[in-house]
Protein backbone atom coordinates (compact mmCIF):
# COMPACT_ATOMS: atom_id res chain seq x y z
CA UNK A 1 0.00 0.00 0.00
CA UNK A 2 1.59 3.38 -1.24
CA UNK A 3 0.60 4.86 2.14
CA UNK A 4 2.51 2.29 4.07
CA UNK A 5 5.59 4.19 2.60
CA UNK A 6 4.88 7.78 2.98
CA UNK A 7 4.68 6.23 6.62
CA UNK A 8 3.26 8.47 9.84
CA UNK A 9 4.63 11.31 12.26
CA UNK A 10 3.70 13.03 15.19
CA UNK A 11 0.83 15.56 14.73
CA UNK A 12 2.47 19.20 15.15
CA UNK A 13 2.42 20.91 17.18
CA UNK A 14 2.04 17.39 19.44
CA UNK A 15 -1.99 17.23 20.52
CA UNK A 16 -3.69 14.55 22.13
CA UNK A 17 -6.41 12.84 20.24
CA UNK A 18 -10.30 12.03 20.87
CA UNK A 19 -9.03 8.91 22.52
CA UNK A 20 -5.88 10.54 24.61
CA UNK A 21 -3.66 9.34 22.86
CA UNK A 22 -0.62 11.23 21.07
CA UNK A 23 -1.96 12.20 17.46
CA UNK A 24 -0.45 11.31 14.70
CA UNK A 25 -0.84 12.42 10.82
CA UNK A 26 -0.34 9.92 7.61
CA UNK A 27 0.28 10.05 3.91
CA UNK A 28 0.37 13.62 2.54
CA UNK A 29 -0.65 15.26 5.44
CA UNK A 30 2.67 13.90 7.10
CA UNK A 31 4.82 15.14 4.42
CA UNK A 32 3.37 18.30 4.73
CA UNK A 33 4.00 18.48 8.84
CA UNK A 34 7.54 17.49 7.60
CA UNK A 35 8.77 20.11 5.02
CA UNK A 36 7.32 22.45 7.56
CA UNK A 37 9.87 21.33 10.45
CA UNK A 38 12.00 21.37 7.78
CA UNK A 39 11.78 24.61 6.76
CA UNK A 40 11.34 26.21 10.55
CA UNK A 41 14.18 24.44 11.88
CA UNK A 42 17.66 26.83 11.68
CA UNK A 43 20.76 24.91 11.17
CA UNK A 44 22.46 24.82 13.98
CA UNK A 45 19.28 23.87 15.94
CA UNK A 46 19.28 20.11 17.02
CA UNK A 47 22.08 19.55 18.84
CA UNK A 48 22.36 15.80 17.68
CA UNK A 49 21.96 16.96 14.07
CA UNK A 50 23.59 19.99 13.62
CA UNK A 51 23.22 20.66 9.56
CA UNK A 52 18.91 19.71 9.54
CA UNK A 53 17.29 22.57 8.75
CA UNK A 54 16.69 24.84 5.87
CA UNK A 55 19.23 28.65 5.92
CA UNK A 56 16.24 30.51 5.34
CA UNK A 57 16.46 32.18 8.70
CA UNK A 58 19.84 33.51 7.43
CA UNK A 59 17.57 35.68 5.42
CA UNK A 60 14.99 37.51 8.24
CA UNK A 61 16.93 40.76 7.58
CA UNK A 62 17.27 40.84 3.93
CA UNK A 63 15.39 42.74 2.08
CA UNK A 64 12.54 41.92 0.31
CA UNK A 65 13.51 42.06 -3.52
CA UNK A 66 14.22 39.55 -6.23
CA UNK A 67 17.91 38.59 -4.56
CA UNK A 68 16.27 37.66 -1.15
CA UNK A 69 13.74 35.55 -3.02
CA UNK A 70 16.33 33.83 -5.19
CA UNK A 71 18.44 33.13 -2.42
CA UNK A 72 14.92 31.58 -0.45
CA UNK A 73 14.16 29.61 -3.36
CA UNK A 74 17.70 28.40 -3.47
CA UNK A 75 17.83 27.19 0.60
CA UNK A 76 14.48 25.44 0.29
CA UNK A 77 15.36 23.50 -2.42
CA UNK A 78 18.66 22.35 -1.24
CA UNK A 79 16.98 21.55 2.61
CA UNK A 80 14.33 19.64 0.95
CA UNK A 81 16.32 17.43 -1.17
CA UNK A 82 18.65 17.00 1.62
CA UNK A 83 16.25 16.02 4.35
CA UNK A 84 13.04 14.57 2.32
CA UNK A 85 13.83 11.99 0.05
CA UNK A 86 10.27 11.09 -0.07
CA UNK A 87 9.47 13.76 -2.63
CA UNK A 88 10.42 15.13 -5.88
CA UNK A 89 10.50 19.05 -6.02
CA UNK A 90 8.92 20.27 -8.91
CA UNK A 91 9.31 23.66 -8.79
CA UNK A 92 9.77 26.57 -6.32
CA UNK A 93 8.94 30.46 -6.22
CA UNK A 94 9.55 33.07 -3.94
CA UNK A 95 8.31 36.43 -3.53
CA UNK A 96 6.84 39.29 -1.58
CA UNK A 97 3.71 38.75 -0.21
CA UNK A 98 1.43 42.36 -1.86
CA UNK A 99 -0.81 42.59 1.52
CA UNK A 100 2.38 42.02 3.81
CA UNK A 101 5.56 43.56 2.53
CA UNK A 102 7.15 42.11 5.57
CA UNK A 103 6.23 38.45 3.81
CA UNK A 104 7.75 36.23 1.53
CA UNK A 105 5.51 33.40 0.52
CA UNK A 106 7.19 30.58 -0.93
CA UNK A 107 5.45 28.57 -3.16
CA UNK A 108 6.49 24.64 -3.11
CA UNK A 109 5.13 22.27 -5.49
CA UNK A 110 6.23 18.83 -5.56
CA UNK A 111 5.47 15.31 -6.15
CA UNK A 112 5.39 11.91 -3.76
CA UNK A 113 8.11 9.91 -4.59
CA UNK A 114 5.41 6.69 -3.83
CA UNK A 115 2.07 7.86 -5.34
CA UNK A 116 2.76 10.36 -7.82
CA UNK A 117 0.81 12.33 -6.17
CA UNK A 118 1.37 15.93 -6.73
CA UNK A 119 0.85 18.69 -3.76
CA UNK A 120 1.70 22.62 -3.83
CA UNK A 121 2.37 24.12 -0.29
CA UNK A 122 2.47 28.05 0.34
CA UNK A 123 5.47 28.79 3.47
CA UNK A 124 5.21 32.40 4.36
CA UNK A 125 8.49 33.34 5.53
CA UNK A 126 8.01 36.62 8.04
CA UNK A 127 11.28 39.02 7.78
CA UNK A 128 11.93 41.30 10.37
CA UNK A 129 11.56 44.85 7.80
CA UNK A 130 14.52 47.51 7.78
CA UNK A 131 14.51 50.73 6.03
CA UNK A 132 13.95 49.87 2.56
Amino acid sequence: MPTDFIGAGLAFPVTVDARGRIALVRGGNEIDQAIRIILLTPPGQRLMRPTFGCKIHDLVFAPNDATTAGLAEYYVREALTMWEPRIRILTVQAGPDPEHPERLLITISYEIKATHDRRSLVFPFYRIPGEE
